[in-house]
């Protein structure tokens, strides 16, 4: 007679373990013998200060520009080509476009007054040497004006004080120098160059 195996108790499921605590600040973990330490919430650090120094100043709610303050020079230590110093920039482009426009139509007026008093041959002579460099001196200034121009341009467009070339800083000294530089130092010497062996 063979024997039934005999029944197999019933399983019993194994009671509901609680839940366990919120994790705390630092968990620890049992792997392969060792303990990991993972942390489970830093705190940020704090964002890095800025290495530039903040120049206060009001800003024109009709244009949006900045307002400079007075006696205000552009200085290293300050974020390159920032608004402020952009309207620096912009100021003293006027203001010399400005007073060649001046020069320029003073230049006409005498052009005028010196047709009208005619002297004799000699003094004719003379002043139509005079007249000849008053010319090209208003024909300097009418370029001069129209590259002025071309570089408020490049300031409205935030190009300004940026080399055409290489897109190198061109620096606040030779900006200060030369308002309508374009290039960097050693990019203007080669475009001159290149220009120089163009034109042979």
């Amino acid at each position: 007679m063979v024997k039934k195996p005999a029944a197999r108790p019933a399983t019993r499921t194994a009671p509901a373990k609680a839940e366990a605590p919120a994790p705390s600040k630092v968990v620890a973990k049992r792997a392969a013998g060792k303990v990991a330490v993972a942390v489970a919430a830093r705190p940020q650090a704090p964002a890095p200060k800025s290495k530039f120094k903040v120049v206060p100043h009001e800003t024109d709610s009709a244009t949006g520009r900045p307002i400079l303050p007075e006696g205000y020079k552009p200085g290293p230590d300050e974020e390159y080509m920032s608004a402020l110093q952009l309207e620096y920039f912009r100021q003293r482009l006027l203001q010399w476009r400005a007073d060649l426009v001046e020069e320029s139509k003073q230049t006409i007026e005498n052009l005028k007054e010196e047709v009208r008093d005619v002297g004799d041959e000699a003094e004719r002579a003379t002043r139509e040497t005079e007249n000849s460099l008053e010319l090209r001196t208003r024909d300097r200034y009418r370029k001069l004006i129209s590259k002025i121009d071309s570089t408020l341009k490049r300031v409205d467009s935030g190009d300004y004080g940026y080399c055409l070339d290489t897109g190198e800083e061109i620096g606040l000294e030779r900006l200060e120098a030369r308002l309508t530089a374009e290039r960097t130092i050693d990019a203007q010497e080669r475009w001159e160059h290149l220009q120089k062996q163009m034109g042979d």
